[in-house]
């Protein structure tokens, strides 16, 4: 997608009303980002928008990238974003062999996920899990609610638009996520051997059909480590 160097407009800073809109669309789209909004989005601070070749705008905040959008599509989180808070966000993992490709641009292609060094996710019901946990050894649902009190699970907000569900979800300790992705869903693109994420995308297939078929092309959209996007100055 930004394969070339990319030559932004001017930065334009947002009204106030589409810089709620903007972290209203984060929370909805990454509840994880929840307890972290206000760090991502200090309500202080003014969103600017930088709009790019082909109807693809970036949003910044004190000079940092936060996300990408495509001809007013789902808003896509940026990867220092993504680096920044690598657990707000549903993965899947590729093999060595798929890296150089997905580095250069390349369709990421279903093979590179199926193989052995790639992780799709395996389904899990982390409540359900804890409930039996607790059940057989007490003490931990309540720890889990207490943690999730911390994070405003189950609270209002003071601001109404705000009040998202923040769902228990994340990658096991094998790097599968826990719950299946959906067909059109963003997902962050981790890398066999590496600490980082290397790519952000939408899927064009769902994860439990890239297991079924084992083939064709998974993602859209992408933005990679090294590519235009990455290296755009936005200060």
């Amino acid at each position: 997608m930004f394969k070339k160097d990319l030559h932004g407009g001017p930065k334009q800073k947002l009204k106030s009303s589409v810089q709620r809109s903007i972290r209203q669309s984060l929370l909805t789209t990454y509840p994880l980002l929840t307890p972290h909004i206000d760090e991502v989005l200090p309500k202080k601070h003014s969103v600017e928008q930088i709009k790019l070749p082909d109807r693809a705008s970036l949003y910044v905040i004190d000079g940092q990238p936060i996300a990408y959008q495509l001809d007013g599509g789902v808003l896509l989180p940026h990867l220092r974003l993504v680096h920044r808070f690598p657990q707000c966000f549903p993965t899947i993992r590729i093999d060595r062999g798929a890296i150089r490709f997905v580095l250069s641009g390349a369709t990421l292609m279903a093979p590179g996920l199926t193989s052995k060094g790639g992780r799709l996710p395996v389904p899990v019901d982390r409540d359900a899990a804890a409930a039996a946990a607790a059940a057989a050894g007490g003490g931990e649902v309540k720890a889990e609610e207490e943690k999730k009190e911390e994070a405003g699970e189950g609270e209002g907000s003071d601001d109404e638009e705000e009040t998202v569900k923040i769902p228990n979800e994340g990658p096991d300790e094998d790097g599968h996520w826990s719950r299946e992705l959906e067909k059109g869903e963003p997902v962050v693109i981790m890398a066999e051997g590496k600490v980082e994420a290397a790519a952000v995308g939408i899927l064009t297939m769902g994860t439990k059909d890239i297991k079924e078929k084992s083939k064709g092309p998974v993602l859209e959209a992408s933005h990679y480590l090294g590519d235009g996007l990455w290296r755009l100055n936005v200060d």
